[in-house]
């Protein structure tokens, strides 16, 4: 036990941010990454000073969109504007944790190969701007890492020991593959496709507008709602095809959507879209000729370059994370796609072999969870709710000592009590 009060946990997305405090297994607050500022057209006095608080975030952003400029702070997992960082994590700490930031250490996420440049901008936010005790700066991966681990440890479920597997993180943004090690990056070995939830809903659109007459102020809502709710993952395009032309009533559904200013119902059928969005992840020449790497050959890549003794860990663990890889079947379809190219390529060894030497077969294990939405925060949860956490968190008293500079490492967070 400690004497400290919960930690804050806020993992800023692309698409949504979610915060709380450590302990919870769901986040407080989901709000979206956005954030409106006012920008008058001539410079005027009327602010008086006090135009840094004229802003509004996540879904209050977008209702004030007609008199302010909306935009995020984050692009593709990354901080694009660091002023209007602060100002989001300012009203992620006031307004929604309603938390005075001295009380109580805080853990942020960070993407892949986060620049320490950005490291040390964050912790002289946090330590400068907000004054907090403590903080620590966790890599997404290994946090939706060890949630997969608790995941699997509170529902009887038999684990490796140790924090080594495959994290596949898929948001709004951007797709991540991610080989981590005894709780650290294999940093060399990442790769990331620019295929993700936005692009999916993007995807939607195009298609629903080849045949359907849609409300141009509804398609973007209206796509959303279709992704989240309607689409799936098919194991053969051919035969899903055959599926819906031969029964079309049991597979088309139809979406009803109501115009605000006059009530008006409009509605459209969602055919082919279903299982035709989702297939980019498989078959991204669907969608566009820049990138045409499927997903299973990708992460087969990212672990043929990892070290060798740890391939078989990386195959065996294969995690899933964010809410892009929510897609019924979507774990059986890299299974068996990835299961595909492992196999085929043990079997290519063993002819040119002459038959003489037979490779051990490779567990192939995609891991779907019930956190897999929220994983990188229930993860940052799990982890700030141990003893431990407040070792390894850098001190105010190391900032004020040594500098930004101590934020650029982080000890790793490996030891995870329930």
């Amino acid at each position: 036990m400690n004497d400290h009060l919960p930690a804050a946990v806020i993992d800023v997305g692309t698409g949504y941010t979610k915060m709380g405090f450590a302990g919870s297994v769901l986040p407080s607050y989901i709000v979206p990454s956005s954030i409106a500022k006012y920008y008058p057209q001539r410079q005027t006095n009327i602010f008086n000073g006090l135009e840094d608080l004229d802003f509004y975030i996540g879904k209050e952003a977008y209702s004030h969109s007609l008199r302010y400029s909306v935009s995020s702070p984050m692009k593709h997992g990354q901080i694009e504007n660091w002023d209007d960082i602060e100002h989001f994590w300012e009203h992620c700490i006031f307004r929604y944790l309603r938390c005075e930031p001295e009380d109580h250490h805080f853990l942020l996420t960070e993407p892949p190969l986060n620049t320490p440049e950005n490291r040390e901008f964050t912790a002289e936010i946090m330590f400068e701007s907000f004054n907090v005790p403590g903080l620590y700066i966790g890599v997404q991966a290994v946090l939706a890492l060890a949630a997969s681990f608790v995941s699997k440890k509170t529902s009887g479920q038999k684990d490796q020991p140790r924090l080594t597997g495959t994290v596949i993180d898929s948001g709004a943004g951007v797709t991540h593959v991610i080989p981590v090690a005894d709780g650290y990056v294999i940093g060399s070995c990442i790769k990331h496709i620019p295929i993700a939830g936005k692009d999916i809903t993007s995807f939607i659109q195009k298609l629903l507008r080849e045949h359907e007459r849609i409300p141009p102020k509804y398609a973007l809502e209206s796509a959303k709602y279709c992704k989240e709710s309607y689409c799936y993952v098919c194991p053969d395009l051919a035969k899903e095809f055959g599926k819906y032309e031969k029964d079309p009533q049991t597979w088309i559904k139809t979406y009803e959507g109501v115009i605000h200013k006059t009530n008006r119902k409009f509605t459209f059928e969602m055919g082919y879209e279903r299982f035709l969005a989702p297939e980019i992840f498989f078959n991204p020449q669907l969608f566009s000729s820049d990138f045409v790497t499927p997903l299973p050959t990708l992460v087969d890549q990212v672990i043929q370059n990892s070290p060798i003794d740890v391939r078989r860990h990386l195959y065996n663990n294969i995690v899933l994370s964010g809410g892009s890889t929510l897609y019924k079947n979507f774990d059986k379809r890299l299974k068996r796609d990835l299961k595909r190219r492992v196999n085929s390529r043990l079997k290519r060894s063993e002819m040119l072999s002459g038959g003489r030497i037979k490779p051990k077969p490779i567990d192939v294990n995609v891991i779907s969870h019930n956190m897999q939405k929220y994983a990188v925060w229930f993860g940052g949860s799990m982890m700030a709710s141990t003893s431990e956490f407040y070792q390894v968190c850098h001190t105010k008293e190391q900032y004020d000592e040594i500098g930004p500079s101590i934020a650029r490492h982080n000890p790793v967070l490996g030891g995870i009590t329930m």
